[in-house]
C-alpha cells in the first residue's frame, strides 16, 4: 500500500537580498526598444542567414539571396524587409535589382550591449 505525503499549505516567504551590485548601469530604455527589435529580427534562421552573407560580402543582390536561404523570392524579401527595418541592413536600388549590405553601427550597438 502506497504511503500518502503531505505537504504544508503554505512555505514560508523567500527573502530575495542583492549579494552584489550590478557591473555596470542598464541600457537605457529608448537603446533597450532598439536593441529588442534587432534581436527580435534575428530570431529567425532565415534572417540570421541572410545577415551571415552580408557579413561575408560587401553586398549581396537580393536576386542572390533567395537561392543561398532556399526561400522563395516573396519570403525572402520579407525577410530583407524585416531586416531594414530593424536598422541591420541598408538597400539599394540599381535598375531591377535591390544591392543590400550589412549596418555596422548596428552591429557594433549589439556587440556592446552583449558586453563584448
Amino acid at each position: 500500500m502506497a504511503e500518502t505525503i503531505e505537504l504544508p499549505v503554505s512555505t514560508p516567504a523567500l527573502t530575495v537580498s542583492s549579494c552584489c551590485t550590478p557591473a555596470g548601469p542598464s541600457v537605457p530604455e529608448e537603446a533597450a526598444r532598439a536593441l529588442a527589435a534587432m534581436f527580435k529580427a534575428l530570431a529567425d534562421p532565415a534572417r540570421v542567414k541572410i545577415l551571415s552573407m552580408l557579413l561575408n560580402a560587401d553586398e549581396v543582390c537580393a536576386c542572390d539571396v533567395s537561392a543561398q536561404i532556399g526561400k522563395s523570392a516573396a519570403t525572402t524579401s520579407h525577410h530583407l524587409k524585416l531586416l531594414r527595418e530593424a536598422g541591420l541592413v541598408r538597400g539599394e536600388r540599381r535598375g531591377t535589382w535591390v544591392y543590400y549590405r550589412v549596418v555596422p553601427e548596428q552591429l557594433t550597438a549589439i556587440k556592446d550591449a552583449l558586453g563584448s
